[in-house]
Parts: C-alpha cells; structure tokens; sequence
C-alpha cells in the first residue's frame, strides 16, 4: 500500500535520483574502506540486490573509462571543443556491436560508412539528395547532423563485454562560426572607418562598434550548443546499445543493397511511423 504523502507518478529522472540515492543508503550501512577487491563489490552488490552482470558492466566499464580531453587551444576555451566523444560499456561481442551501431547510423542519423575495419568504423555524412530523401521521410531528430565524421572503436573486454568509444568531428562547423566572428568584426570596422570618414565626432564613428560586439557574441557562443547536442547525440546511440540494441547478426533483417531498396525502406520506415 502506498504513502499519501508519496507521489503517484514519478518521472525517469527523478527515478535515477531515488535509486542512486537507495543505494547510497543502503551501502552507507556496511562499513566501507577506502578500496575494495572486484569479490568485494560483486559479494556488496548481491548483498543490496544488484545483479551481478550489471556490477561487471559497471566495473568494466569504470576501468576502461579514459579521461575526458581537457580543452585546448583557444578556440576549445572560447567556443567550444572541436571534437567531442561518449564511451559505454556495452554487453554483447564486438561483432554484434559493430552491426548495431551500423544498423543505427544508417537507420537513426544522416550517415553512411566511410570505412570498415575490423573493431574499427568511420561514417561520412550521406549525399544532399539521400540526406534529404531521409530528411523528408523521417520525424526522428537527427543529432549529430552537425559532424563532418563520426568514428567508432569497439574492444573486447571479457567474454560478453565490448567496449564502445563513439567521436564525432565538429572542427568545420566551428570553422562555420568563426567564419560569422569574422564577418562581423569586419563589419563593424568598415562602418566605422566609413562614419569617421562622414562625420568628425568619434562617437558617431564608434556606433557600429557596440552591434559588431553583440554579433560576435553571438557567433562566438553558437557552436557550444551545438557541441552538447552533438554529445547527446552520442550517448543516444550508446543507450540504444545498452538497452537491447545489440543482437546477434542472424537476427537482424537484411540491409538493402540497392539505391532503389534504400529508398523504399526510408519509406516504409516513414510510413510505419
């Protein structure tokens, strides 16, 4: 029976919240040292009700996690980071994961493979005319729209583990940005040598100066947003790794080998929804 004073419906966030903070709780009550063997975590985490292959994923993949590129440059400091990343820890063979993130890319974003190498991908974005055939015939957001190259690096971990690393290349939007930066600092001295050659007073010279200012600004901090969306975007793919995205190759359905095929599946994709 529930508590009055719970509420009925909970959202997903507030969910994770309540659950790391139950287990917070609850291991609080063991005494813990400052390191703990792998048997430890495993025997803690069954004592607490966690199953024992989420505790490997999750030691696996705290271990294989690399630190994040600090930002460098003054383009990262100023704008934002060039190239971004997202790293999971997936269950399945590396086999299984390279066909789900194909099966995804192709299916879920405006990519088509560069280069395939064994534990290695990269993908191109797709032709203006299959980009906007899919544009068309799709509601889903596209999220790394924005990549000029995205590259996956899938390792075996132990035997039902891999591990995924996702990039994606934002350098020539960035460039895009800095070309609007440009733009408007130019704008902004033309005007105002164009005033003080018009007008002596140096106000009347300085006043295309502030809206130069402002359209700097705006250029300068466009591409952040840009970069976290792109990260998102990332991470979605790896959640759809994680939540049963993988399969075994004999259970994916056959890829269309034909441009004609391509465009009869973005249709049925289109219309079933």
């Amino acid at each position: 029976m529930s508590s009055p004073n719970l509420p009925s419906r909970i959202d997903r966030a507030a969910v994770e919240r309540i659950i790391q903070r139950a287990a917070e709780l609850q291991t609080g009550e063991h005494e813990i040292g400052d390191e703990l063997s792998a048997s430890d975590v495993l025997a803690l985490g069954k004592e607490v009700g966690i199953p024992e292959r989420y505790l490997r994923q999750a030691m696996l993949e705290e271990q294989s996690k690399a630190p994040l590129p600090a930002a460098q440059g003054f383009l990262d400091r100023t704008m934002g980071p060039g190239i971004v990343s997202a790293q999971r820890v997936v269950q399945g063979s590396v086999e299984d994961a390279e066909a789900a993130l194909l099966r995804w890319m192709q299916e879920e974003e405006l990519f088509e493979v560069q280069r395939q190498q064994s534990g290695r991908i990269t993908w191109e974005p797709l032709r203006p005319g299959r980009a906007t055939l899919r544009k068309l015939t799709s509601r889903r957001p596209f999220m790394l729209a924005k990549a000029s190259l995205v590259s996956a690096t899938i390792s075996a971990l132990e035997p039902g583990y891999a591990h995924v690393s996702l990039t994606a290349d934002l350098r020539p939007a960035r460039g895009s940005m800095i070309g609007g930066v440009a733009a408007g600092a130019s704008l902004g001295v033309a005007g105002s040598i164009i005033l003080a050659a018009m007008s002596p007073y140096l106000l009347v010279a300085a006043a295309p100066l502030p809206f130069a200012a402002a359209m700097i600004y705006g250029f300068g901090r466009a591409h952040r947003p840009v970069a976290e969306r792109t990260v998102l975007g990332l991470e979605r793919a790896l959640d759809h790794l994680e939540r049963g995205g993988i399969k075994p190759a004999h259970a994916l359905p056959a890829r269309p080998s034909t441009i004609a095929g391509a465009v009869l599946d973005e249709v049925r994709r289109a219309l079933g929804g």
